[in-house]
């Protein structure tokens, strides 16, 4: 093959929040394919919270070595193929990193059937890491019931949106928390939430008493933090706060702050649960199919914030944790 790899790796291990130096756009020969193999031209990759783990020496996700490649699901298209039902132009998922071309075992690649929706929804609404989250959170660790009070953190982000969104579906009344009026508005004018709370510029706990002064049911968190202790302040008997993330805290994987209200949930017979999606896996395909039929008659959408070019991928990245963008973050290679 005569592909030339455009991608990004870890240059530095960053000290706090990343800077573009901590990042390094590199330039290689695509080796020849082995048996059994693919080469995927990258056309779109998923900015998550996920990626700042794996900046670290240790990480859940893995660690990335110093020189490696950034890891991030991604779309693209089979290029070369030297595998028994990968043919060249096949539109596939997989963990592409970050780069514009991925060499990889067939076994690694999903196929894609674009009639269904197009390539990024498997990034999005159908992708693991935003729409199978958010209905894995939802149903199976929150138990949403109707009419229930369900507030969503970072609910203008990819997950938060869908989030959200199912929350309505299952007959709750929701609440949205976000950074500033535009991503407010986003929420209830665009995406049918019942209310949203700027945290950027209002007082959460006296607007969450305003807007839900029965208290809430069900947390569903991506953020942590200070606005976590906040939420516990005002859950109702038999609560479920849900961890799906905390990325106000990524920055300090070795100093985590905790709730300091956590005795809220002894005392309002509540529980609090983390999960990965990972864990819900066999179930995969139902959640998927229910997604789709979802998308496909417009009770779920999601917006997408699209940043041109593989060398900017270290900018979108920093953006996901600047509040710089609404709905899914993807960048266009």
């Amino acid at each position: 093959m005569s592909e030339i790899n455009r991608h990004i790796v870890l240059a530095h291990r960053p000290e706090g929040m990343p800077k573009l130096s901590d990042f390094r756009l590199q330039e290689d020969a695509v080796e020849p394919l082995g048996d059994g193999e693919v080469c995927v031209a990258t056309e779109a990759l998923s900015i998550d919270a996920f990626i700042r783990t794996t900046l670290e020496d240790e990480a859940y996700h893995g660690s990335v070595p110093i020189g490696g490649t950034i890891p991030a699901l991604g779309v693209g298209r089979i290029v070369a193929s030297e595998a028994a039902g990968y043919d060249v132009g096949q539109a596939v998922f997989a963990p592409l990193g970050a780069q514009s071309h991925a060499r990889l075992p067939a076994g690694m690649v999903q196929p894609i059937d674009e009639t269904v929706a197009p390539a990024t929804a498997r990034l999005g609404v159908l992708g693991m890491t935003t729409g199978l989250t958010a209905w894995f959170g939802i149903h199976e660790v929150g138990a949403v019931q109707d009419g229930e009070t369900v507030v969503v953190s970072a609910a203008a982000g990819a997950v938060g949106s869908v989030a959200g969104q199912l929350a309505k579906l299952a007959g709750a009344r929701v609440v949205g928390l976000a950074g500033g009026a535009a991503k407010c508005a986003y929420l209830t004018d665009e995406l049918g939430f019942d209310a949203a709370i700027d945290y950027k510029g209002e007082d959460v706990a006296a607007r969450l008493r305003e807007v839900a002064p029965d208290g809430v049911d069900v947390f569903f968190d991506n953020v942590g933090g200070e606005l976590l202790d906040v939420v516990l302040d005002q859950i109702r008997e038999r609560a479920r706060v849900v961890i799906c993330g905390a990325i106000s805290q990524y920055q300090n994987m070795d100093r985590v702050q905790g709730p300091s209200l956590y005795l809220r949930l002894a005392e309002r017979h509540a529980r609090m649960e983390g999960f990965a999606v990972t864990h819900f896996q066999a179930d995969f395909p139902k959640a998927e199919a229910a997604l789709a039929s979802l998308l496909s008659d417009g009770k779920v959408q999601l917006r997408e914030h699209v940043v041109d070019g593989i060398d900017r991928f270290p900018e979108a990245l920093l953006m996901l944790f600047n509040g710089g963008h609404t709905g899914k973050l993807l960048v266009r290679v």
